[in-house]
């Protein structure tokens, strides 16, 4: 239901990018504004894992530092039938973890050294199994593909605004006027769409993770007891991230209230660990 979701999520976010390049921009103007997002996205997601890590000044560890993290990552990747992920130590009490890199075969995985200090063997391998089903689902290109549908939204939009402000529709100033008004009417609420349409595939994909990791781990109570454990110490312990990363961690770092939970990457997390506790393995 959750691939269903994305693939539904990413075609209507198409449709939006459609709508607007024909409506506002014209057929050139989409297609510039789609070639320059997807120039940038494409960038991102080549260099994604390298900006990523040194965003956060994560360090590469050795088995010898981290014998049981290594233990359990190599285990389940085993099971999922996949390559050996480099691993990373973020040094933060703030209790996260996140997956990144472009492929399996370019794969890292992150933990903050406070996650290893608050959970138990199990509830970490609930974390991990997480974060290694993202690997294998792809969600990295995923969330590229929505980021760089969404730019080129907001690109269009950037470009009809201007163009509206400087340019105007006629000689008539009501006219130009009017123009005005329509064109950042519709192209602000293009970009909110399609804001909110990119964090609903993040959250769906969060979802799936659960799951598949839930079934990597042959126990969804490792992962439920573990999203207690990181809500709660995620909030005593903010981690200082960038809002546009935040999607990447297993819960968010940003904690937005009230209305700011509509542009959450995440899904609340009592709903994850019902879900969780729902499965029969």
């Amino acid at each position: 239901m959750n691939q269903f979701k994305t693939y539904f999520f990413l075609a209507l976010l198409t449709a939006l990018f459609i709508l607007v390049g024909w409506t506002l921009g014209g057929k050139t103007g989409a297609t510039y504004a789609l070639i320059l997002a997807a120039m940038f996205n494409l960038i991102t997601y080549w260099l994604s894992d390298k900006i990523i890590l040194k965003m956060y000044r994560a360090r590469k560890v050795t088995p010898g530092e981290s014998p049981e993290l290594y233990e359990i990552v190599g285990e389940l990747a085993n099971t999922a039938n996949l390559p050996m992920p480099k691993i990373y130590m973020i040094q933060s009490e703030s209790p996260n973890a996140f997956a990144t890199g472009r492929n399996p075969q370019n794969a890292a995985v992150a933990v903050t050294t406070g996650i290893t200090r608050l959970l138990s063997r199990e509830e970490l391998k609930g974390v991990i199994g997480h974060e290694l089903s993202h690997i294998k689902d792809r969600d990295i290109l995923i969330g590229t593909v929505a980021a760089t549908i969404a730019g080129a939204i907001a690109w269009i939009g950037t470009m009809a605004r201007w163009g509206a402000i400087f340019g105007g529709s006629g000689n008539d100033r009501d006219s130009r006027g009017g123009n005005l008004i329509f064109v950042l009417i519709v192209t602000v609420l293009a970009s909110l769409a399609a804001m909110l349409i990119q964090m609903a595939i993040s959250r769906s994909r969060e979802y799936l993770a659960d799951r598949e990791g839930a079934f990597l781990c042959r126990d969804p109570h490792y992962l439920a007891n573990a999203l207690r454990k990181l809500e709660t110490g995620a909030k005593r312990i903010p981690l200082e991230a960038n809002p546009s990363t935040a999607h990447l961690f297993i819960v968010n770092p940003l904690r937005g209230r009230g209305i700011m939970n509509l542009f959450s990457t995440h899904p609340p997390i009592q709903e994850r660990i019902k879900k969780l506790e729902e499965m029969t393995l």
